[in-house]
């Protein structure tokens, strides 16, 4: 397990966002809440998180995260409860720099971190689609240092989500889609979180949108983030490869660092 030093802040310093728990908020905005037609599909999502604004600590104190999830989906052509039953796996490559001089913490480590096995349903409607699944992040990366990838524990994340079209055209859109965590560890407390987006596809086939999440711990802790951002993405349906970029600043914190997201997503259709 990690080093305890500061537990009850270090908590908040985990992999891909340095927030509690394995999922990290901002990475799906823009349309999240819908499984694709049957096939294969890889996503990389390119992930920057920089802060140097810990609630409750003080000092200068730091943290930097650049990640690449690799997320791999089949939808398969069967049908569970009416909806389209769907797997997937994600295996992070993270590097962490964690500098909390109160703590004497100073820490910089990369390597592979927990990998996530799980499964999707997904339905539609004439203007709406919903999603709902479950998976496990599993306790595969290294958890010595601080600063390491891996967070030492077992979680079980559960999905639910949906996308509602706002006009005939099916141009404007807005999609929620929450996370709930359970880890297997009773020192860590379950979390919710939610990423939504309202996005307009342009006819050039460009789409923008206004997007954010929030981040809550839910059995009587205080710790919790809020971000917003904007978004904007386009696909090229000769080469089946879609690219969304988006950038998100954290405007406000509890018992967590309190900063800014750039991510990039790249999707290609086999």
């Amino acid at each position: 397990m990690k080093k305890t030093v500061l537990a009850s802040t270090l908590a908040a310093l985990l992999p891909l966002t340095a927030t509690a728990g394995h999922y990290t908020p901002g990475v799906e905005a823009m349309r999240a809440a819908i499984v694709p037609g049957p096939g294969v599909y890889y996503k990389g999502y390119a992930v920057h998180y920089s802060a140097d604004e810990l609630s409750g600590v003080p000092g200068n104190n730091e943290v930097q995260v650049n990640a690449l999830a690799n997320r791999l989906i089949w939808v398969t052509n069967n049908k569970v409860l009416g909806g389209d039953l769907t797997f997937e796996t994600i295996i992070p490559v993270v590097h962490t720099d964690l500098e909390i001089p109160a703590a004497g913490v100073d820490s910089d480590e990369w390597g592979i971190g927990d990998i996530f096995f799980g499964t999707v349903l997904g339905w539609h409607g004439e203007r709406w689609d919903a999603v709902g699944g479950v998976g496990v992040w599993t306790e595969t990366g290294e958890d010595d240092e601080p600063a390491d990838p891996g967070l030492g524990y077992t979680e079980t994340m559960f999905t639910l989500g949906g996308n509602v079209y706002l006009n005939d055209a099916k141009n404007i859109a807005f999609s929620a889609l929450s996370r709930y965590s359970i880890a297997d560890d009773d020192s860590i407390e379950d979390e919710l979180l939610i990423e939504w987006g309202l996005s307009k596809q342009l006819p050039s086939g460009l789409e923008l949108g206004l997007v954010g999440y929030d981040r809550w711990q839910v059995e009587g802790g205080d710790k919790q983030k809020h971000g917003i951002g904007a978004s904007l993405g386009y696909f090229w349906p000769q080469i089946m490869t879609g690219l969304n970029v988006a950038t998100y600043n954290e405007y406000d914190a509890d018992e967590d660092f309190e900063g800014y997201q750039l991510r990039a997503t790249l999707t290609k259709v086999f």
